[in-house]
């Protein structure tokens, strides 16, 4: 029963350019979505500095500063199809802290190829409002939050 099973604690970053472009990857294994950083968090971490770590690793640098955190936790749940699959089964979805970061850094500093595992093939700026419509079908209502709970900010 997927009811059961507990959900994967998790961070995730929207990360705002200069521009106010928000920074969004090609996933490797899915070419059809574009994903913000995100990944879990370790045992006893504390999800500030989890975010930070997690961009080291997905994009290769760490060049920003926290300038908003979402008020809640996230959730959203796995379709049929990767229940099972994911996390070696042991998880039905993630539960997410998601922040808001300004990059500090130049397009230059980010490296993509920079983890043992990269998950990401490209990436590019986009407005943020754009996000919902670039996400996977199970990850959109997360993303619509997101556009609508950080459109206030002016990095």
């Amino acid at each position: 029963m997927t009811s059961a099973l507990p959900y994967r604690r998790n961070v995730g970053a929207v990360l705002f350019n200069a521009a106010g472009q928000v920074f969004v990857a090609r996933r490797k294994d899915l070419p059809d979505a574009w994903q913000l950083p995100q990944g879990g968090i370790d045992a006893g971490e504390d999800p500030r500095a989890a975010v930070l770590r997690e961009l080291k690793e997905e994009i290769g640098t760490d060049r920003a500063e926290i300038i908003a955190e979402h008020a809640g936790w996230l959730r959203y749940d796995l379709p049929p199809h990767l229940l099972g699959v994911a996390w070696q089964g042991k998880y039905r979805g993630q539960e997410q802290k998601w922040f808001a970061l300004r990059f500090t850094g130049q397009d230059s500093d980010i490296d993509l190829e920079a983890d043992s595992h990269p998950e990401f093939t490209e990436f590019k700026w986009v407005a943020l409002a754009e996000l919902p419509a670039l996400a996977v079908g199970f990850k959109r209502p997360i993303y619509e939050t997101l556009a609508r709970d950080f459109a206030h900010l002016r990095p």
